[in-house]
């Protein structure tokens, strides 16, 4: 499951095809999220990746995902409340970088559930998907677009 801060990260570093190559995750994304994501060139990109298969879209239809979601818009954006609702009806784990949508996250699946854009791109270099430096300069990047990593290089976390 993925929400909108992720997917938009992963289309700002033309990165949206590493969701079809990390082959232990299946990325989904449910409507609210693809309603929240407006932009034509970004809404394209994700068309395309689900047009590709490397995103699966998903409603959120079952009752206890729609009882999480209304309880979760009290303290997070739609999206991510359902994405969050969705992951949890599911047993599925999340990736999103909104603090307030992690903290909650953590509390409904656990700490080990959550994957942040960081993490989504360290996952893809110890795959052999990205190299440090790619990874570098999409960090680089992404700074550009308001979004910062509290390290100055991946080679620090590995």
């Amino acid at each position: 499951m993925a929400d909108a801060g992720v997917l938009i990260n992963l289309i700002h570093v033309n990165a949206l095809h590493l969701l079809e190559r990390l082959a232990r995750f299946e990325f989904v994304v449910v409507e609210h999220v693809v309603q929240e994501i407006i932009r034509p060139d970004q809404a394209a990109a994700l068309a395309h990746a689900m047009q590709q298969g490397w995103i699966r879209r998903e409603s959120l239809d079952r009752p206890d995902g729609l009882e999480a979601f209304a309880d979760l818009l009290r303290v997070v954006d739609r999206g991510e409340a359902a994405s969050l609702a969705w992951a949890a009806s599911e047993n599925a784990a999340i990736a999103c970088d909104d603090r307030r949508a992690c903290r909650e996250a953590t509390a409904r699946l656990g700490a080990g559930n959550i994957l942040t854009t960081p993490g989504l791109l360290l996952v893809a270099i110890r795959e052999d998907l990205l190299t440090v430096d790619e990874a570098d300069a999409m960090k680089t990047t992404l700074e550009t677009r308001r979004f910062t990593m509290p390290f100055r290089s991946f080679r620090e976390l590995l």
